[in-house]
């Protein structure tokens, strides 16, 4: 024991038998006194008892005789930092540093890599489905090789053939296919089917109660229609592989391209506008019309990404009409050209389809139509999924209907929490796995909506919330939506973040978001 610590239990116990308490912060003051005795005498002529604080500690030293009274240390006086109030959502604060060009000084550069518009070939047929579903295989099957597996993938039905030889510890075997039929058992073990061209087996994933990255997977669950590899051996009946390891493809670290120093403009991101339903909030949009024409940060803005639902539209479910402040789809397309022109002559934007547009609703979706065009003067329609680059940066961004599946089909995953279901994509290298789920899907001879190329900006929208965050090197942005709570969500208990407008420097990566409520 320290002699210090003697001490003070000497004092601490002087001073409970007196009647006081003493607190943690007279303590070194205490020690400091040359005797303990006169200052419990004081108490006790003074009937004092309770908490001894600072201030019953300075009221005592004042009447015990010829004792200095012992300071209590302050730290030395510093010029106290201001700290910047707190914003809505707790959204993080941004230096404008880190946004160092005005737009206007920098010519636009778009290059889109891949829009379905005008390339859709499916008729629907059996064998279109077929060829859907093996180019998603083969796509998703050479991500995944690019890792370092235990060893050579080989078909199902060769396991199956070999099934005694791929039987017991050491013996294990890997294959790649597609999820079927994935669940849980009441044990808490994952149960699926995994299938490729030559046939189908059963898989089981255990749970257990070491730490290891499968057993993540075990707790999220798999998704349809997922591509992965299982490393494992076949039980002793051989009807059943227990998986040792599941592999998605590879995806350690993405160093994100940027636009040259002189280059160092922005991009915004927002989504789901719904123009025309009674619930859109035009206040709101046009404080951020003004803030576009005036703020230092909006000058650095270049392009504004609007990633699907720009309008409410017309008929898309049951009784929309009561819901609707415009009943034509023309004149809801018309007035969202209308505002779009309000925005400075610098900025560029480029528009999706969303569930709510007039396009057909199997993904990928193309442009919207021509003919709904007529009204926008400094918009480029594209389709959704859009794979594009703005002055090298490379973005893809992606409605977000297949948000719903993946909360539907795996734990972690809500709608409160979409950036979840957006890291699921870029681990699984697709947009929406899941054939018959909530997203209807057109059966290209290519599926499209594999991700080829790791993108460097991954924005999404459909379920209005808000987040920024930086994945694996990749900046994921759900943006938000421009609608207030609809009755739908209220039923539901979900209350959006609507009206932020999230801004990504394209030489720096930094981001800002900023609201508009």
């Amino acid at each position: 024991m320290l002699v210090s610590d003697a001490e003070w239990a000497e004092i601490h116990r002087k001073v409970m038998a007196a009647g006081l308490l003493p607190g943690r912060s007279v303590r070194e003051r205490l020690l400091a006194l040359p005797s303990i005795d006169a200052l419990i005498e004081v108490a006790k002529a003074n009937g004092r008892t309770g908490m001894l604080d600072e201030s019953m500690l300075d009221e005592l030293l004042s009447f015990v005789p010829n004792t200095p009274v012992v300071a209590r240390t302050i730290a030395p006086i510093a010029e106290p930092e201001p700290k910047p109030a707190p914003r809505i959502h707790d959204l993080e604060h941004y230096n404008l540093a880190d946004f160092p060009m005005e737009a206007k000084d920098v010519d636009a550069e778009i290059t889109v890599h891949f829009d379905i518009t005008g390339k859709s070939v499916t008729e629907g047929k059996k064998e279109d489905i077929q060829s859907f579903f093996n180019d998603r295989l083969k796509q998703v099957k050479r991500l995944i090789l690019d890792r370092n597996l235990p060893n050579h993938p080989i078909a199902i039905n060769e396991a199956i053939r070999n099934k005694n030889q791929y039987s017991g510890r050491g013996n294990d075997f890997t294959i790649i296919g597609l999820v079927k039929e994935s669940n849980s058992t009441k044990k808490g073990h994952l149960r699926f089917w995994l299938e490729d061209s030559t046939g189908e087996v059963a898989c089981m994933l255990m749970q257990r109660d070491e730490d290891e990255p499968s057993q993540k997977i075990v707790h999220a669950g798999l998704m349809n229609d997922d591509v992965i590899g299982v490393t494992g051996t076949f039980n002793t009946s051989g009807d059943m592989i227990f998986a040792d390891d599941i592999h998605f493809p590879s995806l350690s670290k993405h160093d994100k391209r940027t636009a040259g120093e002189d280059r160092a403009i922005s991009a915004a991101f927002i989504s789901d506008l719904h123009l025309g339903s009674k619930t859109f909030l035009a206040p709101q949009w046009e404080k951020m019309i003004q803030w576009f024409h005036k703020d230092p940060l909006a000058k650095t803005i270049r392009y504004l990404v609007i990633s699907g639902d720009g309008v409410d539209g017309v008929g898309i479910y049951p009784g929309q009409d009561k819901h609707l402040d415009i009943t034509d789809l023309f004149n809801q397309y018309s007035r969202l050209g209308e505002m779009l022109q309000e925005l400075p002559d610098w900025v560029e934007v480029l528009l999706l389809p969303g569930n709510h547009d007039a396009v057909r609703p199997a993904e990928p979706q193309p442009a919207i139509d021509p003919e709904l065009q007529t009204d926008y003067n400094n918009t480029l329609f594209v389709g959704n999924p859009c794979d594009f680059s703005l002055n090298g940066v490379r973005v893809l961004s992606y409605h977000g209907v297949s948000i719903m599946d993946f909360v539907s089909s795996l734990r972690t995953v809500t709608f409160e929490t979409p950036e979840a279901a957006m890291r699921a994509m870029i681990d699984r290298r697709h947009l929406a796995p899941s054939w018959g789920g909530k997203t209807p899907l057109s059966p290209e001879p290519e599926d499209r909506l594999v991700i080829q190329e790791i993108p460097d900006i991954f924005v999404t929208g459909h379920v209005h919330g808000h987040h920024i965050e930086n994945y694996k090197g990749v900046n994921l942005v759900h943006s938000s939506t421009w609608q207030d709570q609809t009755d739908y969500q209220r039923m539901l208990g979900f209350q959006p973040k609507p009206c932020i407008l999230t801004v990504v420097n394209l030489h720096t990566h930094a981001t800002a978001a900023i609201p508009f409520v």
